[in-house]
Protein backbone atom coordinates (compact mmCIF):
# COMPACT_ATOMS: atom_id res chain seq x y z
CA UNK A 1 0.00 0.00 0.00
CA UNK A 2 1.52 3.33 -1.06
CA UNK A 3 0.68 6.29 1.15
CA UNK A 4 1.59 9.67 -0.28
CA UNK A 5 1.66 12.13 2.57
CA UNK A 6 -1.89 13.56 2.66
CA UNK A 7 -2.76 16.99 1.42
CA UNK A 8 -6.42 16.96 2.42
CA UNK A 9 -8.76 16.30 5.35
CA UNK A 10 -8.45 12.59 4.52
CA UNK A 11 -5.35 12.63 6.73
CA UNK A 12 -7.19 11.46 9.83
CA UNK A 13 -8.75 8.49 8.05
CA UNK A 14 -5.37 7.48 6.67
CA UNK A 15 -3.83 7.92 10.11
CA UNK A 16 -6.40 5.58 11.64
CA UNK A 17 -5.61 2.97 9.01
CA UNK A 18 -1.86 3.35 9.22
CA UNK A 19 -1.65 3.00 12.98
CA UNK A 20 -3.02 -0.53 12.67
CA UNK A 21 -0.07 -1.57 10.51
CA UNK A 22 2.60 -3.91 11.82
CA UNK A 23 5.22 -2.78 9.31
CA UNK A 24 6.08 0.58 7.81
CA UNK A 25 8.37 1.97 5.13
CA UNK A 26 9.31 5.59 4.52
CA UNK A 27 10.50 6.28 0.98
CA UNK A 28 11.79 9.26 -0.97
CA UNK A 29 12.87 11.07 2.18
CA UNK A 30 15.87 13.12 3.20
CA UNK A 31 16.79 11.23 6.36
CA UNK A 32 19.13 12.76 8.93
CA UNK A 33 20.20 9.60 10.74
CA UNK A 34 22.30 11.16 13.49
CA UNK A 35 25.03 8.60 12.72
CA UNK A 36 28.38 10.22 11.96
CA UNK A 37 29.55 7.41 9.65
CA UNK A 38 26.40 7.59 7.53
CA UNK A 39 24.55 10.82 8.28
CA UNK A 40 22.08 10.74 5.38
CA UNK A 41 19.76 8.20 3.80
CA UNK A 42 16.64 8.29 1.62
CA UNK A 43 14.49 5.48 2.99
CA UNK A 44 13.93 3.24 5.99
CA UNK A 45 11.82 0.22 6.89
CA UNK A 46 10.25 -0.81 10.17
CA UNK A 47 9.10 -4.19 11.41
CA UNK A 48 6.92 -3.98 14.47
CA UNK A 49 8.47 -1.39 16.81
CA UNK A 50 12.01 -1.44 15.42
CA UNK A 51 13.90 -0.21 12.40
CA UNK A 52 15.08 -2.98 10.10
CA UNK A 53 17.00 -1.01 7.50
CA UNK A 54 18.08 2.57 6.76
CA UNK A 55 19.42 3.15 3.30
CA UNK A 56 18.44 3.83 -0.30
CA UNK A 57 15.02 3.62 -1.88
CA UNK A 58 16.21 0.54 -3.77
CA UNK A 59 17.37 -1.23 -0.60
CA UNK A 60 14.15 -0.51 1.26
CA UNK A 61 11.87 -1.25 -1.69
CA UNK A 62 13.28 -4.76 -1.79
CA UNK A 63 11.96 -5.28 1.75
CA UNK A 64 8.45 -4.00 1.05
CA UNK A 65 5.74 -6.66 1.06
CA UNK A 66 2.01 -6.63 0.34
CA UNK A 67 1.17 -5.77 3.95
CA UNK A 68 3.73 -2.99 4.30
CA UNK A 69 2.37 0.51 4.71
CA UNK A 70 4.51 2.77 2.58
CA UNK A 71 4.80 6.49 3.21
CA UNK A 72 6.01 8.59 0.30
CA UNK A 73 7.81 11.44 2.04
CA UNK A 74 8.16 13.41 -1.21
CA UNK A 75 11.60 14.70 -0.22
CA UNK A 76 10.72 15.78 3.29
CA UNK A 77 13.27 15.79 6.10
CA UNK A 78 13.08 12.85 8.54
CA UNK A 79 15.00 12.79 11.81
CA UNK A 80 15.04 10.65 14.95
CA UNK A 81 12.15 11.46 17.24
CA UNK A 82 12.87 14.49 19.39
CA UNK A 83 13.55 14.01 23.08
CA UNK A 84 12.67 16.57 25.72
CA UNK A 85 15.38 16.09 28.33
CA UNK A 86 13.77 18.31 30.97
CA UNK A 87 10.01 18.67 31.21
CA UNK A 88 7.30 18.98 33.86
CA UNK A 89 4.86 16.96 31.84
CA UNK A 90 1.76 16.63 34.00
CA UNK A 91 1.95 20.21 35.22
CA UNK A 92 2.18 21.25 31.59
CA UNK A 93 -0.94 19.23 30.84
CA UNK A 94 -2.83 20.90 33.68
CA UNK A 95 -1.60 24.31 32.51
CA UNK A 96 -3.26 23.85 29.14
CA UNK A 97 -6.61 24.46 30.84
CA UNK A 98 -5.54 27.03 33.44
CA UNK A 99 -5.53 30.82 33.29
CA UNK A 100 -3.09 32.04 30.62
CA UNK A 101 -0.98 34.94 31.87
CA UNK A 102 2.40 34.33 30.23
CA UNK A 103 1.81 36.78 27.37
CA UNK A 104 0.09 39.49 29.42
CA UNK A 105 1.95 42.67 28.43
CA UNK A 106 0.76 45.04 31.17
CA UNK A 107 -0.59 45.15 34.70
CA UNK A 108 -4.02 45.91 33.30
CA UNK A 109 -3.99 42.93 30.95
CA UNK A 110 -2.71 40.67 33.73
CA UNK A 111 -5.62 41.66 35.98
CA UNK A 112 -8.18 41.50 33.17
CA UNK A 113 -7.21 37.99 32.10
CA UNK A 114 -7.42 36.77 35.68
CA UNK A 115 -10.81 38.44 36.14
CA UNK A 116 -12.16 36.92 32.93
CA UNK A 117 -10.98 33.46 33.94
CA UNK A 118 -12.34 33.74 37.48
CA UNK A 119 -15.83 34.39 36.10
CA UNK A 120 -15.76 30.99 34.38
CA UNK A 121 -14.92 28.99 37.50
CA UNK A 122 -17.24 27.80 40.31
CA UNK A 123 -17.10 29.87 43.49
CA UNK A 124 -14.56 28.59 45.98
CA UNK A 125 -12.43 26.79 43.39
CA UNK A 126 -8.69 27.47 43.57
CA UNK A 127 -7.18 29.30 40.61
CA UNK A 128 -3.64 28.12 39.92
CA UNK A 129 -1.07 28.13 37.13
CA UNK A 130 -0.85 31.36 35.19
CA UNK A 131 2.87 31.47 34.33
CA UNK A 132 3.06 35.26 34.47
CA UNK A 133 6.20 37.17 33.50
CA UNK A 134 6.60 40.55 35.18
CA UNK A 135 9.41 41.44 32.76
CA UNK A 136 6.66 41.94 30.15
CA UNK A 137 5.59 45.16 31.89
CA UNK A 138 8.96 46.45 33.03
CA UNK A 139 9.81 44.26 36.01
CA UNK A 140 7.33 45.40 38.68
CA UNK A 141 6.21 42.46 40.78
CA UNK A 142 2.44 41.97 41.15
CA UNK A 143 0.83 42.04 44.58
CA UNK A 144 -2.34 40.62 46.09
CA UNK A 145 -3.85 44.13 45.97
CA UNK A 146 -3.78 44.01 42.16
CA UNK A 147 -6.07 40.99 42.04
CA UNK A 148 -8.16 40.90 45.24
CA UNK A 149 -11.08 42.87 43.81
CA UNK A 150 -11.51 40.52 40.83
CA UNK A 151 -10.97 37.23 42.69
CA UNK A 152 -13.05 37.62 45.87
CA UNK A 153 -14.80 34.28 45.30
CA UNK A 154 -11.60 32.26 44.76
CA UNK A 155 -8.34 31.49 46.53
CA UNK A 156 -5.63 32.35 43.98
CA UNK A 157 -2.13 30.86 43.85
CA UNK A 158 -0.53 31.65 40.50
CA UNK A 159 3.13 31.27 39.64
CA UNK A 160 5.75 33.10 37.68
CA UNK A 161 6.62 31.22 34.52
CA UNK A 162 9.82 29.78 36.01
CA UNK A 163 8.00 28.20 38.93
CA UNK A 164 10.28 29.82 41.53
CA UNK A 165 7.91 32.60 42.56
CA UNK A 166 4.19 32.64 43.25
CA UNK A 167 1.46 35.21 43.93
CA UNK A 168 -1.37 34.57 46.39
CA UNK A 169 -4.43 36.75 46.80
CA UNK A 170 -5.64 37.70 50.27
CA UNK A 171 -8.14 34.87 50.41
CA UNK A 172 -5.41 32.30 49.71
CA UNK A 173 -3.17 33.89 52.34
CA UNK A 174 -5.99 33.61 54.86
CA UNK A 175 -6.55 29.94 54.01
CA UNK A 176 -2.81 29.41 54.47
CA UNK A 177 -2.82 31.10 57.91
CA UNK A 178 -0.35 33.80 56.95
CA UNK A 179 -0.57 35.50 60.37
CA UNK A 180 1.19 32.47 61.87
CA UNK A 181 4.00 32.27 59.34
CA UNK A 182 7.65 32.63 60.38
CA UNK A 183 9.42 35.85 59.45
CA UNK A 184 11.95 33.98 57.33
CA UNK A 185 12.09 30.65 55.50
CA UNK A 186 15.48 29.02 54.80
CA UNK A 187 16.01 28.81 51.04
CA UNK A 188 13.01 31.03 50.34
CA UNK A 189 11.56 34.48 50.80
CA UNK A 190 8.25 36.09 51.82
CA UNK A 191 8.01 39.58 50.38
CA UNK A 192 6.41 42.07 52.75
CA UNK A 193 5.16 45.65 52.47
CA UNK A 194 6.23 48.63 54.59
CA UNK A 195 3.93 47.47 57.40
CA UNK A 196 5.43 43.99 57.42
CA UNK A 197 2.40 42.28 55.84
CA UNK A 198 2.89 39.79 52.97
CA UNK A 199 2.51 41.30 49.51
CA UNK A 200 1.39 37.90 48.23
CA UNK A 201 4.74 37.10 46.59
CA UNK A 202 6.57 34.03 47.88
CA UNK A 203 9.82 32.63 46.48
CA UNK A 204 11.22 29.10 46.31
CA UNK A 205 11.04 27.22 49.65
CA UNK A 206 8.54 29.75 51.05
CA UNK A 207 6.06 28.79 48.34
CA UNK A 208 5.10 25.65 50.22
CA UNK A 209 3.34 27.83 52.82
CA UNK A 210 0.53 28.33 50.32
CA UNK A 211 1.05 25.41 47.95
CA UNK A 212 0.36 22.80 50.63
CA UNK A 213 -3.19 24.12 50.98
CA UNK A 214 -4.05 23.75 47.29
CA UNK A 215 -6.18 20.61 46.76
CA UNK A 216 -4.32 17.97 44.74
CA UNK A 217 -5.71 17.11 41.31
CA UNK A 218 -8.10 14.17 41.15
CA UNK A 219 -7.11 10.97 39.35
CA UNK A 220 -9.41 11.92 36.48
CA UNK A 221 -7.85 15.38 36.23
CA UNK A 222 -4.41 13.76 36.11
CA UNK A 223 -5.52 11.38 33.36
CA UNK A 224 -6.86 14.27 31.31
CA UNK A 225 -3.64 16.24 31.88
CA UNK A 226 -1.55 13.29 30.71
CA UNK A 227 -3.64 12.88 27.55
CA UNK A 228 -3.61 16.61 26.77
CA UNK A 229 0.14 16.87 27.34
CA UNK A 230 0.78 13.81 25.17
CA UNK A 231 -1.26 15.23 22.30
CA UNK A 232 0.59 18.52 22.61
CA UNK A 233 4.14 17.13 22.49
CA UNK A 234 3.44 14.53 19.78
CA UNK A 235 2.25 17.38 17.59
CA UNK A 236 5.69 18.91 18.06
CA UNK A 237 7.64 15.77 17.22
CA UNK A 238 8.55 14.66 20.75
CA UNK A 239 8.67 10.89 21.24
CA UNK A 240 10.56 10.66 24.57
CA UNK A 241 10.56 12.81 27.70
CA UNK A 242 12.61 13.12 30.87
CA UNK A 243 9.96 14.07 33.40
CA UNK A 244 11.08 16.09 36.42
CA UNK A 245 8.44 15.38 39.01
CA UNK A 246 7.23 13.60 42.10
CA UNK A 247 6.33 10.14 43.34
CA UNK A 248 2.69 11.09 42.77
CA UNK A 249 3.51 11.87 39.14
CA UNK A 250 5.22 8.52 38.76
CA UNK A 251 2.04 6.81 39.97
CA UNK A 252 0.08 8.57 37.19
CA UNK A 253 2.52 7.29 34.56
CA UNK A 254 2.44 3.80 36.06
CA UNK A 255 -1.33 3.69 35.91
CA UNK A 256 -1.29 4.75 32.25
CA UNK A 257 1.41 2.18 31.50
CA UNK A 258 -0.64 -0.61 33.11
CA UNK A 259 -3.65 0.38 31.00
CA UNK A 260 -1.56 0.53 27.82
CA UNK A 261 -2.23 4.25 27.51
CA UNK A 262 1.32 5.62 27.34
CA UNK A 263 1.84 6.91 23.82
CA UNK A 264 5.38 8.21 24.26
CA UNK A 265 8.43 7.12 26.23
CA UNK A 266 8.93 8.42 29.78
CA UNK A 267 12.05 8.56 31.94
CA UNK A 268 10.60 9.70 35.26
CA UNK A 269 12.73 11.43 37.90
CA UNK A 270 11.76 11.68 41.56
CA UNK A 271 13.19 13.98 44.26
CA UNK A 272 16.84 13.50 45.16
CA UNK A 273 16.19 13.45 48.90
CA UNK A 274 14.21 10.23 48.40
CA UNK A 275 17.05 8.27 46.84
CA UNK A 276 16.77 5.39 49.33
CA UNK A 277 13.12 4.85 48.40
CA UNK A 278 13.97 4.75 44.70
CA UNK A 279 16.84 2.32 45.29
CA UNK A 280 14.50 0.00 47.18
CA UNK A 281 11.84 0.25 44.48
CA UNK A 282 14.30 -0.66 41.73
CA UNK A 283 15.60 -3.58 43.75
CA UNK A 284 12.06 -4.97 43.99
CA UNK A 285 10.57 -3.93 40.63
CA UNK A 286 13.45 -3.11 38.30
CA UNK A 287 13.96 0.03 36.25
CA UNK A 288 11.08 -0.43 33.82
CA UNK A 289 10.85 -1.00 30.10
CA UNK A 290 11.18 0.98 26.87
CA UNK A 291 7.97 2.91 27.66
CA UNK A 292 8.42 3.86 31.32
CA UNK A 293 11.73 3.87 33.15
CA UNK A 294 13.04 5.12 36.49
CA UNK A 295 16.52 5.60 37.91
CA UNK A 296 17.02 9.37 37.90
CA UNK A 297 16.79 11.71 40.89
CA UNK A 298 16.23 15.45 40.61
CA UNK A 299 17.66 17.90 43.14
CA UNK A 300 17.96 21.66 43.51
CA UNK A 301 20.86 23.92 44.38
CA UNK A 302 19.28 27.33 43.78
CA UNK A 303 16.25 29.14 42.35
CA UNK A 304 15.93 31.16 39.14
CA UNK A 305 17.41 34.26 37.55
CA UNK A 306 14.07 35.98 36.99
CA UNK A 307 13.15 35.56 40.66
CA UNK A 308 16.56 36.82 41.87
CA UNK A 309 17.02 33.47 43.61
CA UNK A 310 19.71 31.95 41.35
CA UNK A 311 22.93 31.70 43.39
CA UNK A 312 25.86 33.77 42.09
CA UNK A 313 29.44 34.19 43.21
CA UNK A 314 29.04 37.96 42.98
CA UNK A 315 26.02 40.15 43.58
CA UNK A 316 23.31 40.83 41.05
CA UNK A 317 24.14 43.71 38.75
CA UNK A 318 20.90 45.51 39.68
CA UNK A 319 21.11 44.54 43.38
CA UNK A 320 24.78 44.25 44.38
CA UNK A 321 24.02 43.06 47.90
CA UNK A 322 21.97 40.13 46.62
CA UNK A 323 23.72 36.89 45.57
CA UNK A 324 20.60 34.74 45.38
CA UNK A 325 19.95 31.76 47.62
CA UNK A 326 20.59 28.06 48.10
CA UNK A 327 17.44 25.95 48.14
CA UNK A 328 19.31 23.08 49.83
CA UNK A 329 22.45 23.08 51.94
CA UNK A 330 25.74 21.90 50.42
CA UNK A 331 25.90 19.25 53.13
CA UNK A 332 22.54 17.77 52.17
CA UNK A 333 23.32 17.88 48.45
CA UNK A 334 26.64 16.16 49.05
CA UNK A 335 25.10 13.45 51.22
CA UNK A 336 22.25 12.76 48.80
CA UNK A 337 24.53 12.72 45.75
CA UNK A 338 26.96 10.32 47.38
CA UNK A 339 24.21 8.00 48.62
CA UNK A 340 22.37 7.92 45.31
CA UNK A 341 25.54 7.25 43.34
CA UNK A 342 26.53 4.42 45.65
CA UNK A 343 23.05 3.01 45.06
CA UNK A 344 23.56 2.97 41.27
CA UNK A 345 21.18 5.86 40.61
CA UNK A 346 21.57 8.84 38.29
CA UNK A 347 21.75 12.30 39.86
CA UNK A 348 20.45 15.38 38.03
CA UNK A 349 20.61 18.69 39.88
CA UNK A 350 19.07 22.06 39.05
CA UNK A 351 21.79 24.74 39.09
CA UNK A 352 21.35 28.10 37.38
CA UNK A 353 23.70 30.68 38.91
CA UNK A 354 27.49 30.32 38.64
CA UNK A 355 27.84 29.73 42.40
CA UNK A 356 25.26 26.94 42.21
CA UNK A 357 26.93 25.34 39.18
CA UNK A 358 30.34 25.40 40.83
CA UNK A 359 28.98 24.00 44.08
CA UNK A 360 27.39 21.02 42.36
CA UNK A 361 30.40 20.40 40.10
CA UNK A 362 32.54 20.31 43.25
CA UNK A 363 30.19 17.73 44.77
CA UNK A 364 30.21 15.62 41.61
CA UNK A 365 34.01 15.75 41.45
CA UNK A 366 34.35 14.70 45.08
CA UNK A 367 31.94 11.76 44.63
CA UNK A 368 33.70 10.62 41.46
CA UNK A 369 37.07 10.71 43.21
CA UNK A 370 35.82 8.83 46.26
CA UNK A 371 33.57 6.22 44.63
CA UNK A 372 34.94 5.88 41.09
CA UNK A 373 31.57 4.81 39.60
CA UNK A 374 31.80 3.07 36.24
CA UNK A 375 29.31 5.34 34.43
CA UNK A 376 27.55 7.91 36.62
CA UNK A 377 26.41 10.32 33.86
CA UNK A 378 25.79 13.10 36.35
CA UNK A 379 23.61 15.90 35.00
CA UNK A 380 23.36 19.59 35.75
CA UNK A 381 19.92 20.84 34.79
CA UNK A 382 19.82 24.29 33.18
CA UNK A 383 23.52 25.16 33.67
CA UNK A 384 22.61 28.66 32.56
CA UNK A 385 25.37 30.85 33.97
CA UNK A 386 28.83 29.30 34.20
CA UNK A 387 32.16 30.92 34.98
CA UNK A 388 34.73 30.42 32.19
CA UNK A 389 36.91 28.33 34.53
CA UNK A 390 34.09 25.85 35.17
CA UNK A 391 33.09 25.23 31.54
CA UNK A 392 35.83 22.62 30.83
CA UNK A 393 34.92 20.73 34.01
CA UNK A 394 31.72 19.39 32.41
CA UNK A 395 33.66 17.33 29.87
CA UNK A 396 36.48 16.44 32.27
CA UNK A 397 34.02 15.08 34.84
CA UNK A 398 31.62 13.60 32.29
CA UNK A 399 28.80 15.82 33.55
CA UNK A 400 25.97 16.25 31.04
CA UNK A 401 24.73 19.80 30.47
CA UNK A 402 20.94 19.41 30.33
CA UNK A 403 19.89 22.75 28.88
CA UNK A 404 16.82 24.45 27.45
CA UNK A 405 17.73 26.77 24.56
CA UNK A 406 14.38 28.59 24.42
CA UNK A 407 15.26 30.15 27.78
CA UNK A 408 18.17 31.88 26.05
CA UNK A 409 16.00 33.91 23.68
CA UNK A 410 13.49 34.58 26.45
CA UNK A 411 15.87 35.59 29.26
CA UNK A 412 18.08 37.44 26.79
CA UNK A 413 15.54 40.25 26.74
CA UNK A 414 16.46 41.30 30.29
CA UNK A 415 19.22 39.08 31.72
CA UNK A 416 22.07 41.57 31.28
CA UNK A 417 20.23 44.01 33.49
CA UNK A 418 20.51 41.43 36.27
CA UNK A 419 23.96 39.94 35.69
CA UNK A 420 25.83 42.51 33.59
CA UNK A 421 27.59 42.10 30.22
CA UNK A 422 30.67 40.22 31.46
CA UNK A 423 28.79 37.31 33.01
CA UNK A 424 26.51 37.25 29.97
CA UNK A 425 29.44 36.08 27.83
CA UNK A 426 29.15 32.57 29.25
CA UNK A 427 25.43 32.37 29.79
CA UNK A 428 23.76 29.52 27.89
CA UNK A 429 27.29 28.64 26.75
CA UNK A 430 26.32 26.04 24.14
CA UNK A 431 29.34 26.66 21.90
CA UNK A 432 31.90 26.73 24.68
CA UNK A 433 30.56 23.56 26.26
CA UNK A 434 30.66 21.66 22.96
CA UNK A 435 34.10 22.97 22.09
CA UNK A 436 35.46 21.65 25.38
CA UNK A 437 33.94 18.22 24.76
CA UNK A 438 30.79 18.31 26.91
CA UNK A 439 27.60 16.44 26.03
CA UNK A 440 24.52 18.61 25.57
CA UNK A 441 21.02 17.26 26.17
CA UNK A 442 18.30 19.69 25.12
CA UNK A 443 14.77 20.05 26.45
CA UNK A 444 12.14 22.68 27.12
CA UNK A 445 11.41 22.96 30.85
CA UNK A 446 7.72 23.02 29.88
CA UNK A 447 5.50 24.40 31.49
CA UNK A 448 8.13 27.16 31.95
CA UNK A 449 8.77 27.33 28.19
CA UNK A 450 6.93 25.77 25.25
CA UNK A 451 7.73 22.13 24.49
CA UNK A 452 8.61 22.91 20.88
CA UNK A 453 11.97 21.48 19.76
CA UNK A 454 11.93 23.41 16.50
CA UNK A 455 11.78 26.67 18.43
CA UNK A 456 14.55 25.32 20.65
CA UNK A 457 16.74 24.56 17.64
CA UNK A 458 16.01 28.04 16.31
CA UNK A 459 17.05 29.51 19.66
CA UNK A 460 20.31 27.56 19.85
CA UNK A 461 21.24 28.38 16.25
CA UNK A 462 20.25 32.06 16.10
CA UNK A 463 20.05 33.30 19.73
CA UNK A 464 17.66 36.00 18.47
CA UNK A 465 15.72 37.22 21.50
CA UNK A 466 11.93 37.26 21.52
CA UNK A 467 11.82 41.06 21.57
CA UNK A 468 13.63 41.27 18.22
CA UNK A 469 16.42 43.42 19.65
CA UNK A 470 19.25 41.00 18.83
CA UNK A 471 18.82 40.10 15.14
CA UNK A 472 22.39 38.77 14.96
CA UNK A 473 22.00 36.86 18.20
CA UNK A 474 22.42 37.60 21.90
CA UNK A 475 25.99 36.59 22.77
CA UNK A 476 26.36 35.30 19.18
CA UNK A 477 29.68 33.58 19.86
CA UNK A 478 27.69 30.91 21.72
CA UNK A 479 25.62 29.90 18.67
CA UNK A 480 25.77 26.30 17.47
CA UNK A 481 24.83 24.62 14.18
CA UNK A 482 21.55 22.97 13.24
CA UNK A 483 23.29 19.59 13.18
CA UNK A 484 24.62 20.12 16.71
CA UNK A 485 21.24 21.23 18.00
CA UNK A 486 19.52 18.23 16.39
CA UNK A 487 22.05 15.94 18.04
CA UNK A 488 21.34 17.49 21.46
CA UNK A 489 17.60 16.87 20.98
CA UNK A 490 18.12 13.26 19.86
CA UNK A 491 21.31 11.34 20.64
CA UNK A 492 22.44 13.69 23.42
CA UNK A 493 19.17 13.36 25.31
CA UNK A 494 19.05 9.58 24.83
CA UNK A 495 22.62 9.35 26.14
CA UNK A 496 21.53 11.41 29.15
CA UNK A 497 19.14 8.59 30.11
CA UNK A 498 21.47 5.65 29.28
CA UNK A 499 19.31 4.75 26.26
CA UNK A 500 21.56 5.64 23.32
CA UNK A 501 21.74 1.97 22.29
CA UNK A 502 17.96 1.82 21.82
CA UNK A 503 17.08 5.24 20.42
CA UNK A 504 18.35 8.70 19.50
CA UNK A 505 19.60 7.79 16.03
CA UNK A 506 18.00 6.08 13.03
CA UNK A 507 19.77 2.74 12.70
CA UNK A 508 18.75 -0.86 12.12
CA UNK A 509 17.74 -2.52 15.38
CA UNK A 510 16.78 0.70 17.16
CA UNK A 511 13.31 1.76 18.18
CA UNK A 512 11.29 3.19 15.31
CA UNK A 513 10.79 6.64 16.79
CA UNK A 514 11.02 9.33 14.13
CA UNK A 515 9.64 12.63 12.99
CA UNK A 516 8.95 13.97 9.50
CA UNK A 517 9.12 17.73 8.96
CA UNK A 518 7.21 19.75 6.40
CA UNK A 519 10.24 22.02 6.10
CA UNK A 520 13.93 21.12 5.82
CA UNK A 521 15.56 22.98 8.69
CA UNK A 522 19.02 21.88 7.54
CA UNK A 523 18.65 23.87 4.31
CA UNK A 524 16.45 26.82 5.20
CA UNK A 525 17.57 30.20 6.52
CA UNK A 526 18.15 29.83 10.29
CA UNK A 527 15.84 32.72 11.12
CA UNK A 528 12.93 30.73 9.61
CA UNK A 529 13.45 27.52 11.60
CA UNK A 530 10.95 28.51 14.28
CA UNK A 531 8.24 28.58 11.59
CA UNK A 532 8.93 25.01 10.45
CA UNK A 533 6.16 22.46 10.98
CA UNK A 534 5.93 18.82 11.94
CA UNK A 535 4.27 16.60 9.32
CA UNK A 536 4.26 13.28 11.15
CA UNK A 537 5.44 11.72 14.42
CA UNK A 538 6.05 7.97 14.70
CA UNK A 539 6.55 6.16 18.02
CA UNK A 540 7.46 2.50 18.02
CA UNK A 541 6.62 2.12 14.34
CA UNK A 542 3.11 3.56 14.70
CA UNK A 543 2.02 6.96 13.54
CA UNK A 544 1.15 8.91 16.66
CA UNK A 545 0.50 12.24 14.95
CA UNK A 546 -0.13 13.32 11.35
CA UNK A 547 -0.67 16.93 10.44
CA UNK A 548 -3.87 17.80 8.64
CA UNK A 549 -3.34 19.84 5.52
CA UNK A 550 -4.70 23.36 5.54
Amino acid sequence: MLWTFPRSAEALLLLATLTQAETLAVMNARIWTGVAQRPWAEALAVEGARITIVGSNTEVRARVGPQTRVVDARGRLVTPGFHDAHIHFLTGGHRLSSVQLRTAKSKEEFVRRLADFARTRPKGEWITGGDWDHENWGGELPTRHWIDAVTRDHPVWINRLDGHMGLANTRALQVAGFDKWPQQVPGGAILRDARGRPTGILKDNAMVLVARHVPPPTPEQNRRALEAATDYVLEHGITSIHHMGSWEDLAVFEEAWRRGRLRLRVYAAVPLAGWKRLAERIQKQGRGDEWLRVGMLKGFVDGSLGSHTAAFLDGYHDAPGDRGLLVNTPEDLSEWTAGATAGGLQVAVHAIGDRAVRLQLDIFERVLRQQKPADARFRIEHAQHITPADIPRFARLGVIASMQPYHCIDDGRWAERLIGPERAKTTYAFRSLLDTGATLAFGSDWYVAPATPLEGIYAAVTRRTLDGKHPLGWVPEQKITVDEALRAYTWGASYAEFEERRKGTLEAGKLADLVMLEDDITRMQPENIAKARIAMTVVGGRVAYARRSE
